[in-house]
């Protein structure tokens, strides 16, 4: 457990890396995922873990309640980490990220995957939601540690656009970070000190937005009643890639739901 004194020496490291993030949301991650040499467990992106226990934590919720016969949307895919996993438990998979970085390196990742597809996509712009309708029908929806990055105008378009997605039929699986302490205290417990930086902290802080966290009561503001339909929701532990000198497994402490979509339509 850090200290006071250990999450204050990182102050000078993160004021540095941070100063040279982009302003612009959309032109950091573009910048980040073309700049990522390897993914994967030992790779450069640090959510980018492939984790077999945090996955086992999410497909029973998902098997038990999405609609099979629907497809799938993965938004935020990235490198199409989940987008893969998910083609091996629904049959048809569109994976959607604002970045055409991320997008390239995924169809590149899922050749051997004919059940996925990938499409630059910012989710939450206005027309996001009928343009995926009109492509797709009505869907399930899977969302990884999304929510969390954006603020809070662009939180609230995103879950509008989802909700013309799911319609009466489809369901939304969201899985976000929720480290209820400051940035700092987050760094620190990954493993940030005032000598040592992981490359992929690095990497995150001198290219992406801050992170935020999300929970309950995030959740609640942004898919209230009668609009969504809360069906469960909980903890969970998301696995980042190990950043410790024995490559033990390393989790944030994190927050799941899955929601229906209200017979409203929600004010955007």
């Amino acid at each position: 457990m850090s200290t006071l004194w250990d999450r204050m020496q990182l102050v000078p490291s993160v004021v540095r890396l941070a100063s040279r993030a982009p302003k612009d949301p959309d032109a950091a991650w573009e910048r980040y995922w073309r700049g990522v040499r390897s993914t994967g467990r030992t790779g450069d992106v640090l959510w980018d873990s492939g984790s077999p226990a945090e996955r086992a934590q999410y497909a029973e919720q998902l098997l038990a309640h999405f609609d099979p016969t629907l497809p799938v949307v993965d938004v935020g895919c990235g490198n199409g980490t989940h987008t893969r996993w998910l083609a091996g438990l629904f049959p048809s998979l569109l994976g959607v990220d604002v970045s055409a970085g991320a997008v390239d390196r995924a169809r590149q990742e899922s050749e051997d995957v004919p059940n996925a597809e990938f499409a630059v996509l910012d989710a939450a712009a206005a027309d996001a939601g009928e343009l995926l309708l009109e492509r797709l029908g009505p869907a399930n929806v899977f969302v990884r540690g999304v929510f969390h990055v954006l603020k809070p105008n662009r939180r609230t378009a995103l879950a509008a656009n989802l909700h013309t997605v799911v319609g009466n039929r489809g369901s939304l699986f969201l899985a976000e970070t929720n480290f209820r302490g400051n940035s700092l205290g987050y760094l620190a417990e990954l493993g940030a000190t005032r000598a040592n930086m992981p490359s992929q902290l690095q990497r995150a802080l001198e290219n992406l937005p801050r992170p935020g966290h999300f929970g309950p009561q995030e959740r609640a503001r942004e898919f209230p009643a009668p609009n969504w339909r809360l069906i469960v929701d909980g903890p969970v532990e998301i696995e980042v890639v190990p950043m410790n000198r024995a490559g033990n497994p390393q989790q944030v402490p994190g927050y799941f739901a899955i929601l229906a979509g209200g017979a409203a339509h929600p004010a955007g």
